[in-house]
């Protein structure tokens, strides 16, 4: 994390979709709300975004670095402290 900002998460493909894309989030999320982030802000590729979006993130916009078009993503931590 840099600030709100969820600079990268992965999960090797031999192992997506055990649940561990999930538990890397609720650990980043938890640490954000330690540090009584209100919201975080990632930039997803187009084959990641269905997994945000599960775990409540809202597209925002689409980015272009070169050919590659990623989705700026964005999501309230409702249970931040004030």
């Amino acid at each position: 994390m840099d600030g709100n900002v969820v600079r990268t998460v992965f999960v090797a493909p031999d192992v997506q979709a055990c649940g561990i894309g999930k538990l890397l989030m609720a650990e980043i999320e938890r640490t954000a709300r330690e540090r009584n982030i209100r919201w975080l802000t990632l930039s997803s590729s187009v084959t990641a975004e269905t997994f945000y979006v599960g775990i409540g993130f809202s597209a925002v916009r689409g980015s272009y670095h070169g050919d590659e078009r990623t989705i700026i993503m964005e999501r309230l931590l409702h249970d931040s402290p004030k």
